[in-house]
């Protein structure tokens, strides 16, 4: 078994009273796609600025924060060489056109410029951006601003990716979009260590996820794994607490679990017929049958949704 690219033990950091992170530990293999899932506040952000030395974790004696074998505190230059961020914002700048912001960045990464030229060519043929090479930044939809800010973190070839919210705010057709080039990435050996809210996304291309909580880790494991030990396989939506009144004595003999801390009442089952037989009750638009997923996870060991803030 190779050596983790990150290994992260017991790891702190505050905000004067406030901890965003709270013990957290955790390793991330080469060429997977790690995923850190949780609300707006969870601690998401900070723990990934610990990683390349944006945020300096606090000072512990158990704390110990590896990546590429190095401390970012003290090799914070080496690592930066050999990783591309994705940030929450994606800060082009708007006075330069497309490949502008691409050589300059390249610039930046001491690429050469015969190779730069190339490197560039590739990326926007990657992202699929190649018809857009001299256009304005203003000119750009949100999901093409997206697609550029992560060709541009790719220009030094990094071995390690790391992504804040990839795709907050784009549709979905731009969002499986993102998730294909990231599949790509990862078959090529590029380590990706992600933040997301995105349920789907999570499930979708990440061999493993932490879910966090309040700084802290929830849990951690393969989502589809942790969905079939942790949870039950499927949810009748009751969209009023009248209708659930009307079939709660079906439902109490059947083997199911219900959260109606909401106004939406969820009723959880592995029975699906059962399930299907109590919505056949309901009247027309007042229900969704559906499979259960990591927010419904994260609701049942919490008790709050995923996109709640702190």
């Amino acid at each position: 078994m190779h050596d983790p690219i990150i290994r992260v033990k017991n790891l702190y950091k505050s905000y004067g009273e406030l901890v965003a992170v709270n013990n957290l530990s955790f390793e991330v293999r080469k060429a997977s796609c790690f995923g850190f899932l949780g609300p707006n506040g969870a601690g998401k952000t900070t723990l990934m600025k610990t990683l390349y030395n944006k945020a300096t974790r606090d000072k512990n004696p158990e704390t110990e924060v590896c990546v590429f074998g190095l401390d970012p505190q003290r090799d914070e230059l080496s690592i930066k060489a050999r990783t591309g961020v994705v940030p929450q914002e994606n800060n082009l700048d708007d006075e330069l056109n497309v490949i502008r912001n691409l050589n300059v960045f390249a610039r930046l990464n001491g690429v050469p410029r015969v190779k730069a030229d190339e490197r560039i060519r590739e990326l926007l043929e990657f992202m699929e951006l190649k018809e857009k090479k001299s256009a304005k930044i203003t000119d750009l939809s949100g999901g093409m601003k997206r697609r550029l800010t992560i060709a541009r973190s790719l220009i030094n070839k990094p071995q390690l990716l790391i992504l804040d919210e990839p795709t907050t705010g784009l549709d979905p057709q731009v969002r499986h979009v993102i998730w294909n080039k990231l599949r790509s990435l990862k078959k090529e050996g590029v380590t990706i260590l992600l933040t997301t809210h995105y349920m789907e996304e999570a499930f979708q291309i990440c061999d493993r996820i932490i879910i966090m909580d309040k700084g802290g880790k929830v849990m951690e494991g393969n989502p589809a794994k942790l969905l079939k030990e942790n949870i039950e396989e499927y949810v009748l939506e009751i969209h009023h607490k009248q209708y659930f009144t009307k079939v709660k004595d079906k439902v109490n003999s059947i083997n199911a679990r219900v959260d109606d801390s909401h106004e939406i009442i969820l009723v959880y089952s592995s029975d699906l017929m059962s399930l299907k037989d109590i919505s056949m009750l309901l009247p027309a638009g007042e229900f969704f049958l559906r499979q259960s997923n990591l927010e419904d996870l994260f609701l049942k060991i919490t008790g709050r949704k995923l996109n709640e803030s702190q």
